[in-house]
């Protein structure tokens, strides 16, 4: 789905997708943003304790096609969006 979107992906829009890596995370959430045409990619990881399925909160990194790297403490699942969505407001400014 994600590739597909990057397909199509107008002038000035700007395209984040998530990754739920089990090995070689950092490697392989940088080849998805690269390879789908993504603006952004967060990266989920399962090795993080009391982070994603089965839990209210989570921790996750951020990364964009500029190089740079976001790192999200844990928090709950509502505090984390909010925390990609200010990275992608500062991104629009």
């Amino acid at each position: 789905i994600l590739k597909s979107l990057g397909d199509r992906k107008k002038e000035g829009q700007i395209l984040i997708g998530f990754a739920l890596e089990t090995s070689d995370e950092i490697q392989n959430a940088l080849q998805k943003l690269q390879n789908k045409n993504a603006d952004m990619i967060v990266l989920n990881s399962l090795r993080d304790a009391h982070a994603g399925f089965g839990y209210d909160t989570n921790k996750v990194t951020v990364y964009d096609k500029s190089g740079n790297e976001f790192s999200l403490n844990l928090a709950s699942k509502k505090e984390i969006a909010q925390q990609i969505l200010n990275i992608v407001k500062t991104k629009l400014q």
